[in-house]
């Protein structure tokens, strides 16, 4: 914990940053979704956009927990648990990704 002015101002300068990285961030979300000098895939929002979105989700969600739920001073078990929760968060986008470029169609499988 901060004792001292100088440490106090250390910590509101951080959250400060912290905060406008989180705004910066968002704004690019918005930008990815919306304009079409960022568009990375096909014309129009596609899965392309929707993964770096979503990386870019993480990436803030990453800093909200590393500084705001300071866990970047926390043991080594509290990092392992915060690394398997991105690792399972990771995979279940992936199955989630690799749903739409299944071959199997849903007429085919339940036979109508």
């Amino acid at each position: 914990m901060a004792d001292s002015p100088e440490a106090i101002k250390k910590h509101i300068k951080l959250y400060t940053l912290i905060g406008a990285v989180l705004f910066v961030c968002t704004l690019l979300t918005v930008a990815v979704a919306k304009f079409e000098f960022l568009d990375f895939g096909q014309r129009g929002f596609d899965s392309v956009d929707a993964i770096i979105g979503l990386l870019i989700a993480t990436f803030k969600a990453t800093l909200v927990a590393l500084i705001f739920m300071h866990l970047n001073h926390e043991k080594k078990m509290v990092y392992w648990l915060f690394g398997m929760g991105l690792f399972f968060a990771f995979c279940l986008m992936a199955i989630f990704a690799f749903a739409f470029s299944d071959p199997i169609e849903f007429q085919a499988f339940f036979g109508r």
